[in-house]
């Protein structure tokens, strides 16, 4: 799956299901993935929106989610 800052995280969790633990190690409010409402908050959010939240730039939030993903 190629990533960019528009990539859904809803298409990123379907594609890597394990992806949330693995997330924490980055920071750990991506805890919420795990939840019934944190999969619902994240509907039609973006990397983009995702590194504004957890306040990592977001060209640092796409390295680790490559590396993360391999």
């Amino acid at each position: 799956m190629e990533f960019n800052p528009n990539t859904l995280l809803t298409d990123i969790l379907k594609a890597y299901p394990d992806l949330p633990n693995k997330l924490i190690k980055i920071d750990e409010r991506f805890n919420v993935l795990k939840t019934p409402i944190g999969k619902m908050m994240i509907k039609g959010k973006t990397i983009a929106d995702a590194s504004k939240t957890v306040d990592v730039p977001v060209d640092e939030l796409l390295k680790q989610l490559r590396e993360l993903t391999k």
